[in-house]
């Protein structure tokens, strides 16, 4: 189990509490998410607790990733989704609403209803401003 066991994630790769997975391996566990955005909809959590995408080590996030690819693949056939979304949602501000890094598998219909998100534009030379600064603290 994970560092945190008030985490419900934690309790799910534990096997504390049940869950509907479709897949597992070493260092992460995927499944259905019980409130998806449409049927299918599943959840990769790394077995390991950590809260947002900062602390996931580099090698756990890559079998993350590897696991989203292979469930992409099963839901294009197994549902026939028109598409899929991946999304990762980091700290409240960003809609994370359980404190363990995981990954969205959201299979997408044409015509589900679901909207994109607006566009934004730059003043005059803050592209570059910023450009600049995320440079410079790679």
């Amino acid at each position: 189990m994970g560092e945190n066991d008030d985490c419900i994630f934690c309790k799910i790769t534990g096997n504390q509490i049940p869950s509907s997975k479709i897949l597992e391996n070493g260092k992460v566990v995927a499944f259905l998410d019980i409130n998806p955005v449409n049927k299918g909809h599943a959840l990769i959590v790394p077995k390991e607790h950590f809260k947002t995408l900062l602390e996931v080590p580099d090698n756990t996030l890559t079998e993350m990733m590897v696991a989203a690819k292979r469930i992409a693949k099963s839901m294009r056939k197994a549902i026939k989704a028109d598409g899929i979304n991946l999304g990762m949602n980091n700290f409240p501000a960003a809609g994370q609403e359980v404190m363990h890094a995981h990954v969205h598998v959201i299979p997408r219909f044409e015509n589900d209803g679901l909207q994109h998100w607006p566009a934004k534009k730059y003043d005059e030379g803050e592209m570059e401003q910023l450009r600049e600064k995320l440079v410079a603290l790679l």
